[in-house]
């Protein structure tokens, strides 16, 4: 490899902002943040994108919705009203969900059932310990033909796999701007990222 790299693509669709990378370009976001992705494996390939408001940030979950294909895990990390449960409600409308999306914060689970294939809504954000999730028998929501969106990865720490996406969110000057980086950690997790990306353009 020369070590050249292309420069980023960028591009608007409605109110959010596109930019691809290669790793090699990869810069750590400006600014504290206790919501970092949850495994230090090295990402394949990221996307990092902007949502205007609550409309865009659900505008980009249905993009990711649509490029998946089931099997996929993708763990949503930011802080408490980041809009992690917004943009797991644009991915499961998006797959034809009609009726309500609710955060799964207190029953830590809402499966969806939808014709393309069933999806697994998770939210870790009351466990107290990784080992509970062996209680709550996480391994039967992962590896399957189930999408899984799961909330507050961190609470997971060292039982979690690494996810094929990892969509990490951040509050922009207070307002209802959101900073997106997706890391895709796996072949099923770029090739969903592309889509998004084909999905925002």
């Amino acid at each position: 490899m020369s070590g050249k790299t292309a420069p980023p693509t960028r591009s608007t669709a409605g109110d959010a902002l596109v930019e691809r990378t290669a790793l090699s370009q990869l810069k750590a976001p400006q600014g504290g943040s206790d919501s970092a992705p949850p495994s230090d494996v090295q990402p394949i390939e990221t996307l990092h994108l902007e949502a205007a408001d609550e409309a865009a940030m659900e505008a980009i979950g249905a993009a990711m919705g649509r490029g998946c294909r089931g099997g996929e895990a993708v763990f949503l990390s930011g802080t408490l009203g980041a809009g992690k449960t917004t943009f797991a409600r644009g991915a499961i409308r998006a797959l034809g969900h009609r009726g309500a999306v609710k955060s799964p914060t207190y029953t830590l689970a809402e499966p969806y059932a939808l014709s393309a294939f069933a999806v697994h809504h998770l939210d870790l954000y009351r466990i107290g310990a990784p080992e509970e999730l062996e209680t709550m028998g996480i391994r039967d929501y992962l590896g399957g033909e189930s999408l899984v969106l799961l909330e507050w990865p961190e609470r997971g720490a060292g039982v979690l796999p690494t996810p094929d996406l990892a969509v990490d969110i951040r509050i922009l000057n207070g307002g209802e701007n959101r900073a997106l980086h997706i890391a895709a950690h796996s072949r099923r997790g770029v090739e969903c990222l592309r889509r998004i990306q084909g999905g925002m353009t």
